[in-house]
């Protein structure tokens, strides 16, 4: 299983960006797909989940601010991070739990200044 993230980089407050995670190796449509975050001196945390019916949810943090999708055809999953704040700042992983296993992808860094 591989997870390959995309997207991050630096923004300001009230800005947005975008993060792309394309798996292989696993039979993407069957899976609930994740993202976390982890900023420095704080735990990892889940961000924002989309099941394998479209279900999504959201930390209470991000509600109403980010968008997870997901194109099974491309096997991918995107997350649309609107009005972005300074607390929003931290490495961002691909997660998805498959075969008793958890799968990360390599964390791409957001950034956000005030």
């Amino acid at each position: 299983v591989q997870l390959q993230a995309s997207g991050g980089g630096s923004v300001r407050a009230g800005e947005s960006l975008s993060l792309s995670c394309k798996a292989t190796g696993i039979n993407f449509r069957l899976y609930t797909m994740n993202w976390y975050r982890q900023s420095p001196g704080r735990q990892r945390e889940l961000v924002a989940a989309v099941a394998s019916d479209g279900t999504q949810n959201y930390a209470d943090s991000v509600k109403g601010r980010f968008t997870l999708s997901r194109d099974n055809v491309r096997r991918t999953t995107n997350l649309q991070m609107y009005n972005l704040k300074p607390e929003d700042t931290a490495v961002y992983y691909c997660h998805v739990r498959a075969r008793s296993s958890n799968f990360w992808g390599r964390g791409t860094l957001v950034t956000v200044s005030s």
